[in-house]
């Protein structure tokens, strides 16, 4: 196994002890990340009814370019704005089995300070 694929496998194994602790319901939707080489993305999930009910991405066209960090703050942000307008105060952070460092702690600091509670 090289170490890509040992990198990968781990990640694996610590997104599936976190999803059997975590359950977004409707009161409190979890809020997960996605990120690639590339791209940041979030959502807000309601896992009883299996629905998304907000999302944001930097692949979207008014979110700007520059840092990645920078971008994933902005992102944070935009997905906080959305969960307010459809009354989504509290979620439960679900990190997805990355470090939370860089781009996943930047995300969740600007869900915070738009007004989002985890």
């Amino acid at each position: 196994m090289g170490l890509r694929e040992k990198i990968k496998s781990q990640r694996e194994r610590r997104k599936r002890s976190i999803r059997i602790k975590i359950e977004g319901t409707a009161e409190r939707p979890r809020l997960t990340v996605y990120k690639s080489l590339k791209y940041i993305s979030a959502q807000i999930v309601d896992d009883s009814k299996g629905i998304t009910l907000a999302s944001a991405s930097s692949q979207e066209k008014d979110i700007k370019s520059g840092k990645n960090i920078d971008i994933a703050k902005e992102i944070g942000k935009t997905l906080a704005s959305r969960a307010k307008d459809k009354n989504i105060n509290e979620v439960v952070f679900d990190r997805n089995g990355y470090i939370y460092h860089g781009k996943v702690k930047s995300l969740a600091d600007g869900a915070r300070e738009a007004g989002l509670k985890f």
